[in-house]
């Protein structure tokens, strides 16, 4: 018999365990603890299956630091199709009594630490039957220390959001946005229209882990705003974050410049590894990161359903 529960404290942070993986588990086991400690997740939203005695698969509600609320699942590893939609089907509807209208995954390949995503077809059809579309089919690029540190775009100067508010930052987004070529600012424009959609990227920008003067925007010769930098800290990484062009600023290479600029922020700020994603359809974008020396790691597909 299969019982989907809470898993219990001497189950955490290893959840379910492979046997002769251990790579697989110290990995796991200290990402989980890193989202414990950070608040991403709780110890009730940690979720094991168990079948005659022994766990056959876990799932994880995660959030952003601070919200009540979890947006997301992380941690699946689905055992078998059983045991996967079990899972999947618990995981909804407890997020749906803790107030979240939607719920989102990711699924990144090739499999690697810390969520070792293995069997990904079988992971897709699972998502895909419990009622999932994907939002974006991205990619996913890092920098890490060692690399050449790309060159500072000299054309513009920066001006943080400490000196300017957030005003300039919403209004140059939601021009930006106005032709975007990713896939969820697309919906997201299309469900909250230009300004409300700017208005909901600053302000989950805002929430991750940043410096004042770290969320900048790029001015031309002219004085011209041009260009969003928003790099930040995730509780797995450093990211580039938020990257906008305003549309009187396209086809100049100032996307290059702001993953440049977040690049130099990041690294003064001792990060030692740096990353980015970007929908696999903005070819500029893409081009961006690999201009600035970032390599394409890993694919990455963004799963969403309604709750």
């Amino acid at each position: 018999m299969l019982t989907i529960r809470t898993a219990r404290p001497d189950e955490l942070p290893a959840l379910t365990v492979f046997p002769g993986d251990g790579e697989r588990n110290a990995a796991t086991a200290a990402y989980l603890t890193g989202l414990l400690e950070s608040g991403c997740t709780r110890p009730e939203w940690c979720l094991v299956a168990e079948r005659d005695g022994r766990l056959a698969g876990n799932v994880v509600l995660w959030t952003i630091p601070g919200r009540d609320v979890p947006m997301d699942l992380v941690l699946l590893e689905p055992g078998d199709a059983d045991t996967g939609r079990a899972l999947l089907t618990y995981a909804g509807r407890l997020a749906r009594e803790l107030g979240a209208r939607t719920q989102g995954h990711v699924l990144d390949t090739p499999a690697q630490a810390p969520q070792f995503q293995r069997d990904p077809q079988l992971r897709e059809t699972l998502l895909v039957g419990a009622g999932f579309t994907v939002a974006r089919d991205g990619c996913r690029f890092a920098w890490t220390v060692g690399d050449p540190i790309p060159a500072q775009d000299e054309r513009l100067h920066w001006r943080s959001l400490t000196d300017l508010g957030e005003e300039p930052f919403v209004e140059l987004l939601a021009d930006a946005f106005a032709d975007t070529s990713d896939a969820i600012f697309q919906a997201e424009v299309a469900e909250h229209g230009l300004r409300g959609a700017a208005e909901r990227n600053v302000a989950d920008m805002l929430e991750l882990d940043h410096r004042p003067g770290w969320f900048e925007i790029g001015y031309d010769a002219a004085e011209t705003p041009v260009a969003i930098s928003m790099p930040a800290r995730t509780p797995g990484s450093a990211v580039i974050g938020l990257v906008a062009v305003a549309r009187a600023g396209r086809g100049r290479g100032y996307a290059g410049a702001v993953v440049a600029r977040g690049t130099h922020v990041l690294v003064d700020a001792g990060f030692g590894e740096i990353r980015g994603d970007c929908d696999a359809g903005n070819i500029g974008m893409c081009k961006a990161f690999r201009r600035a020396g970032y390599r394409n790691f890993a694919n990455r597909k963004m799963f969403t359903r309604p709750l």
